[in-house]
Order: C-alpha cells, then structure tokens, then sequence
C-alpha cells in the first residue's frame, strides 16, 4: 500500500461521496430545472469537497436571488463570491458536465450527499460529546440533554451556521406565496375562537403564548378547548403536559366539553338514560382518534418537556399546565438562587425550546394577588401582575389574560361574559376579545356563534 498523507488518510474516514456531489453539480449544470428541487433537499454545507461546496453555494445564491442559472452566469456569480480560479475553475464545469450522463437521477444523487453529510454531524456530534465525556463538562443529565439536542437538529436537518440574508429573503418570499394561495387566511394553528384567532393571527410556529389568570377563572379550561381543536382539525399532534391535574381528571374534563354535560353530573357517575350514555359514548370515541398525547408528571422540568416532546411525531403544538408548577431548568436550586430567577430562567428555556421545535407553545401561569388589591373597575390583570418574573413578559410572545366579572362578583349581570385579555402581541395589536364561558361544561366558545367570519 502506497504512503498516504495525513490529509488524505483523514478524507478516507470522513462519510462523504465525490461521485454523488459531482453528480448533483453536473445535473444542475446540464439542467437548471433541477435546481428547485435539489435546494428542497441540500444546502451549501451538506457539500464536503471544498470546491463543490463553493460551486453550491454560487447556485444556491443565485436561486434565492431568482437570478438565472446556467455555466457562463454559475461563473459570474464565482467571481462575484471570489471562488473562482482562472485555472482550475472552467476545466472542472466542463469535467461535471461531461462525467454526468443525465440530470434525470438527479434526487437519487442528492440523497446520497444528504445522508453522508447526516452522517458527518453525527460523527461530529458524538466526538464533541465524548470530549464532554472525558472533561466531564456537566452533569450525566446535562450531557444526555445536549446529546438529545445536537441529535434531534440533526434528524430535523437543522445546522447552527449563519445565514445569508438571501436565504432569508427566499423563505420569506415563500411563506408570503403559501399565504396568498391560502387566501389571506392566518398562517397559525386556530384556537378554534374566531376572534382571538383574527386578534392574534392563531397559533405561530416558534411563539410562546403565555395564558395567565387567578386560580379558577378558566385557564386550563381555555387551553384545553384550543388544544382539542388543534388535535381533530390541524392534523399535528398535540402535547400537553399537565402538572396539576390527573389524566383522567383532564380526561374527564374533556369529556364534559365534549358532549355537553355537566360536569358535576360526569364526574359522580349521575348519568341517566340512553341518551346521555350514548353522548358520552359518541364523546369519548371522538376524542379518542384525536390526535392528543396527556403527560401528568408532576415534576418535570423544561428539559424533560423537551426531550418528550421530541419523540412525537409530527408535532404540532405544546400545552404546559403551568409554569410556576415545573422544575428548574436548571436542576436543583442553588442556595442563592431566588424563585424569580428560576422562573425566569424557566421562561427563557420554554421560549428557547418554542423556537428549536418550531412549534408554538401555550404556558399557562398564576396571576399575583396585585390585581384583587385594586378596586373593582381596575380587576383586569396587566402585565405586571405576572407572579414570580417579569421575564416571563419578555420572553412570552404573545400574553394571554382571562378575566371573568363573575369571577368577583357572584350578582354579576353577565355571568357567562368572559374577556381574553390580549396584552402583548407580536404579529399585531393588542386589544381585548370577549368569550362566552360555560362552566357546567368547563368550555369557552365564540359569543356569537354566527359571527361573520369574512369581517374584520
């Protein structure tokens, strides 16, 4: 065997295929058409030659910047990039087109490159956390959360590059086209409540929504209303963690809801007749086929949320009942460590895991006493009535408060008013939406049921 340098015996162990990249570059070059295709699959660093990733990223730019795409105008865009090389960069254009012999497989070879790329941050993956290993550089439950991390944004085909703004534009040019052909409508999962849904542009990849009220106004109620309505109609499934009540408490609940019976009456087995086991029935083989996964440990913390929520598959939205109920992210609290400080960190943490599994996420919190300390007509919480943080307010995206006259005043003249206070607003105004509430059924609904849904 031949004496190999240290270079060459490196690329011989690293996962990569010359004639899979220099297949797909080929393709492109002898059919631009593909060129929407393959980026759907590859990007720049997926590319392990040096010279093809170059090569890549010129056509990449030049798609995203809706520029046409042939050899003279690849090179061009080298030049403008200061990857082309006067002597080495024809020659090679000319050898991909020529050792390609159709751009027809072009996916199949595209694949190839993906997967050896996958394979690359795996290797890359398990060295760091070895290394992590041997310096000890955390707690087993540190390392096991980093290690379920670096692993599920590599099966997400996620990287932690930076992006060029052009990347940007592309996407952000794509999403306004999908919008367009939606008609208009709001891009996030529906709450199922017209007006909160107009109000806050439904539930957007990414957010978290914080749901905050006193204790017994309504708030789980509210959460799980909207998390059964993303259950039966998004078609994403939905996780909801619940810290406080029992699955078969949120079960029976959600069975009240379902068929509309009291839920005093569900609850101590009062139920009378074959039409009201027959609703019950019909209720619980509807919310069985829902698509809806219940965890009601109550001691998890966020990175236990996390790791949970990574295994289910196509997951759509996350319910966490509620905030000041979970662990420290962070583990067990420090001496000097004040409960502000870890619901803020907690915040932080929830917000962080929002964006990494591009879901929305609803966590319902407490309200201080600050508000019943007001008079009657200043009740309605605000911001600063946030129990424990004020981070939880700067994290959040979007704030929820549920207010209830009733709530206060048992002689209220509208018992079954309810407001959803909208009190941040990212993707618009704030503003308040008022809710019918039915708390024999534990359930929120429009307050007119034939309101308008083309008005605005």
């Amino acid at each position: 065997m031949p004496n190999m340098t240290g270079e060459e015996l490196n690329e011989l162990q690293v996962p990569h295929s010359v004639m899979a990249e220099q297949s797909v570059l080929g393709s492109i070059l002898i059919d631009p058409r593909c060129v929407s295709a393959v980026v759907e699959v590859l990007r720049p660093d997926d590319f392990y030659m040096r010279q093809n990733q170059a090569l890549y990223q010129a056509v990449f730019t030049m798609f995203n910047q809706f520029k046409k795409i042939d050899p003279v105008t690849v090179i061009d865009q080298m030049k403008v990039d200061g990857v082309y090389d006067e002597n080495t960069t024809v020659p090679y254009l000319r050898q991909l087109m020529e050792v390609t012999p159709t751009a027809a497989n072009v996916l199949d070879y595209a694949a190839i490159v993906a997967d050896k790329a996958r394979l690359r941050r795996v290797g890359e993956a398990f060295g760091e956390l070895a290394g992590m290993v041997r310096t000890e550089s955390g707690t087993a439950d540190q390392i096991l959360e980093a290690a379920e991390q670096r692993i599920y944004a590599i099966r997400q085909g996620k990287t932690q590059g930076m992006s060029h703004i052009s990347a940007v534009m592309g996407n952000v040019w794509n999403t306004v086209k999908e919008l367009q052909a939606q008609g208009g409508q709001f891009p996030g999962i529906s709450t199922g409540l017209i007006d909160l849904d107009r109000r806050i542009s439904g539930l957007s990849n990414s957010d978290l929504i914080i749901l905050a009220a006193r204790p017994g106004v309504g708030k789980s109620s509210l959460a799980m209303n909207i998390g059964v309505e993303a259950a039966k109609h998004s078609g994403k499934s939905v996780a909801v963690f619940s810290l406080e009540m029992s699955k078969e408490q949120l079960g029976m609940r959600l069975v009240s809801t379902e068929c509309l019976m009291d839920n005093k009456k569900l609850s101590t087995g009062r139920i009378v007749g074959e039409e009201e086991w027959a609703r019950v029935a019909m209720a619980v083989a509807s919310l069985s086929q829902a698509k809806m996964y219940i965890d009601d440990d109550a001691s998890l913390s966020v990175a236990d949320i996390n790791a949970k929520c990574r295994r289910v598959d196509d997951l759509g939205l996350v319910i966490i009942d509620y905030l000041q109920l979970m662990t420290s992210a962070g583990g067990p609290p420090k001496n000097n460590e004040n409960r502000q400080q870890i619901v803020s960190d907690m915040s932080r943490s929830l917000k962080l895991m929002a964006k990494e599994l591009n879901v929305p996420v609803i966590c319902l919190s407490q309200l201080s006493r600050a508000n019943e300390s007001r008079g009657a007509s200043q009740r309605r919480p605000m911001l600063s009535d946030l129990r424990d943080s004020g981070a939880i307010e700067q994290d959040a995206d979007i704030v929820l408060f549920l207010y209830r006259d009733s709530y206060y005043d048992e002689d209220s003249d509208s018992p079954n008013l309810a407001e959803c206070i909208v009190a941040k607003n990212r993707h618009g105004e704030t503003g308040t939406v008022q809710l019918e509430w039915r708390p024999e059924f534990t359930t929120f609904r429009n307050l007119s049921q034939y309101a308008d849904e083309d008005e605005y």
